[in-house]
């Protein structure tokens, strides 16, 4: 029977070794011993907390596999981003050129740095293992965070997040950070990304241009990229789409992967739950 409980500090090895599975991309799961003891650790004092509104909590789960003892995923929840660190997208607009004296009229989508999702609460971390990626059981990692939110609504926000792996090849190159990289910055995509995850973000406000950045300035690889899932990601964008979650033109500043959101209330599941009584004893 698989059951998914809140994580131990015994989990470490487990955890570590998912960190490195996960590969290029996955900016939660750093391959850094020190950060993942700490998220253990951090996850364990959220959950003992008494919360009455949202804070710097972090809520980890795994998933157990209860007769081998197997740790064969995890998944998380954030109760409010960009409280400590900034957190930031970039948000896909659109300006307006024109001339009446001329006959001129030209819409051009824009890139604009922001910081929009302060507060908000984020589901992330979700990874399976290749071995149990079967059954359901990345529906059941993913959609018991729902629950979670149902059960415990003082400890999130109005808003839950998701942001979504953009499009990398197997040796983690984005073609949307191979452009940034070129004009603005000398660091590869990778480098960036697990820079990013580990928490040293004062690059992002150092180099990160200033200004809007128009869409039609990118290569057509980059473009193409924007708002565009990795392909392993796709099955989690269609899950989180049925719970009623959709994007709203924000996209990561590394890869330009979407961010998709919700009122927690109007979410699926959190919607239609139901609590019920258990007993647990000989069948």
């Amino acid at each position: 029977m698989m059951l998914i409980r809140p994580i131990r500090a015994n989990d470490y090895p487990a955890l570590y070794q998912m960190a490195v599975e996960s590969g290029h991309g996955f900016t939660s799961l750093p391959v850094n011993e020190e950060l993942l003891m700490r998220k253990i650790s951090r996850s364990e004092a959220s959950f003992a907390k008494a919360v009455t509104s949202p804070g710097d909590e972090g809520y980890l789960f795994v998933l157990e596999d209860s007769v081998t003892g197997q740790i064969c995923g995890t998944s998380a929840l954030e109760a409010a981003v960009g409280l400590d660190d900034a957190f930031y997208h970039y948000h896909l607009g659109k300006v307006v050129h024109s001339s009446r004296s001329l006959g001129v009229y030209k819409t051009v989508d824009i890139l604009m740095l922001c910081n929009d999702y302060t507060g908000v609460s984020e589901l992330c971390t979700l990874f399976l293992r290749t071995p149990y990626r079967q059954k359901h059981n990345g529906r059941l990692l993913s959609k018991m965070r729902f629950l979670f939110l149902a059960e415990f609504q003082q400890r999130f926000a109005d808003k839950v997040i998701a942001e979504l792996r953009g499009v990398s090849d197997s040796q983690g190159n984005s073609p949307f950070w191979q452009w940034l990289q070129e004009n603005f910055f000398a660091l590869d995509f990778p480098t960036a990304d697990y820079l990013t995850g580990i928490g040293q973000k004062e690059f992002i406000a150092e180099l990160m241009p200033k200004y809007p950045i128009y869409v039609s300035l990118l290569s057509k690889a980059a473009q193409q990229v924007i708002g565009k899932v990795h392909e392993q990601t796709r099955p989690a964008l269609a899950l989180l789409e049925s719970e009623g979650f959709a994007c709203r033109g924000y996209v990561d500043i590394f890869d330009a992967g979407p961010t998709v959101e919700a009122r927690v209330e109007q979410v699926r599941t959190v919607r239609d739950s139901k609590r019920f009584q258990v007993r647990i004893g000989e069948v």
